[in-house]
């Protein structure tokens, strides 16, 4: 039974959970929902943008005439200082305080600009910032991870299209994170050697889901992927945090980054949508020999720039489930990757 052409289900060993592939799916007619492609950005300067330099922001404090990355406090965080909360009276009603910090990065001044269509120069500074922002947050007492993530589109419910991401600094260790943190650790405890080395070395033997690749980080559509075109991005050597990259290994990531999202550009002809987040080490002080940096890129289109990957139904109630296998996915990403056109 070739897994290309069958059901089968295929385990995410980073989470231990499993998901369902039912390549035939493709075949199936569309009548569902339909979006419009989003365009490029516009203009370099928008004056109605909450981001852009001098500009007023929600709560009325003004950005600086800022020229690169400029980061600041979020305005509106999801989380806040630390604090008591109250308690349920019933045990099965359980809630604990959950304390951190918030900040916004803007990758450049220029709001007509993303990754996918910055120089050199620029996204080398920007990815710099990211993980120096990183490392500050990293050290402090009070924080248990940290997440760097960019939600990039109407799509994906991005609330400004001025290029950003965000740093959200948890005093615990979130979900999935956790669930990686646990993989990797038995991976280890049982085999002497880092999951995600052994797991790159594999990728790279078979060759037939890796879409691109550098000096230093490889790109792969993961064998267990959940959405369509999701991209798994690795260094080629040990690493629990990005702060323990080099400046050419910074510059490595950046590149395999813009590539990455160049090639998603370019098979469906659109600003792409998609959440993107590093996933370091815990925050703890601790070394993690049992964990692997890397960063995740989840696009939500499936047959063009128009139509959406949903989860709901049994992926909702039972397990995720993707339809164009993992294989096909990473072929048509490389042959997109030979002919780029930034919108």
């Amino acid at each position: 039974m070739s897994l290309q052409t069958h059901s089968h289900k295929r385990k995410n060993i980073l989470t231990g959970e499993w998901v369902l592939v039912s390549p035939h799916r493709t075949q199936r007619p569309w009548q569902g929902q339909i979006d419009e492609p989003e365009a490029g950005q516009g203009k370099a300067y928008e004056e109605d943008c909450y981001l852009c330099p001098g500009n007023g922001r929600a709560n009325g404090r003004r950005n600086p005439h800022y020229s690169g990355p400029f980061a600041f406090d979020n305005d509106f965080p999801a989380l806040s200082p630390a604090s008591e909360i109250e308690q349920a009276a019933s045990p099965l009603l359980v809630a604990e305080a959950e304390q951190g910090c918030c900040r916004v990065v803007c990758f450049s001044e220029r709001h007509d600009l993303r990754l996918a269509s910055m120089d050199d120069h620029t996204i080398f500074r920007a990815m710099k910032f990211l993980v120096d922002e990183f490392t500050v947050l990293d050290q402090r007492a009070d924080i248990g991870y940290v997440q760097v993530f960019e939600n990039r589109g109407q799509m994906m419910g991005c609330s400004n299209p001025h290029p950003h991401a965000q740093i959200w600094a948890t005093s615990a260790v979130p979900a999935e994170a956790a669930k990686e943190l646990s993989c990797q650790a038995k991976y280890i405890e049982q085999h002497g050697r880092s999951l995600l080395m052994d797991y790159l070395a594999a990728e790279l033997a078979d060759g037939r889901r890796t879409v691109c690749e550098n000096e230093h980080f490889v790109a792969v559509v993961p064998y267990w992927a959940v959405w369509p075109f999701e991209t798994l991005l690795l260094p080629r050597r040990p690493m629990a945090g990005p702060d323990e990259m080099s400046q050419a290994e910074i510059e490595g990531f950046a590149l395999i980054l813009r590539e990455t999202i160049s090639a998603l550009e370019a098979l469906f002809h659109t600003a792409v949508p998609y959440s993107m987040g590093f996933h370091p080490r815990p925050s703890d002080g601790g070394a993690h020999p049992e964990w692997q940096f890397h960063a995740h890129i989840y696009p939500p289109l499936l047959r063009s720039a128009s139509i959406r990957k949903h989860l709901v139904g049994f992926e909702m109630l039972g397990m995720p489930q993707r339809d164009l296998t993992p294989e096909a996915a990473a072929q048509r990403l490389r042959e997109a990757s030979t002919q780029k056109e930034l919108l």
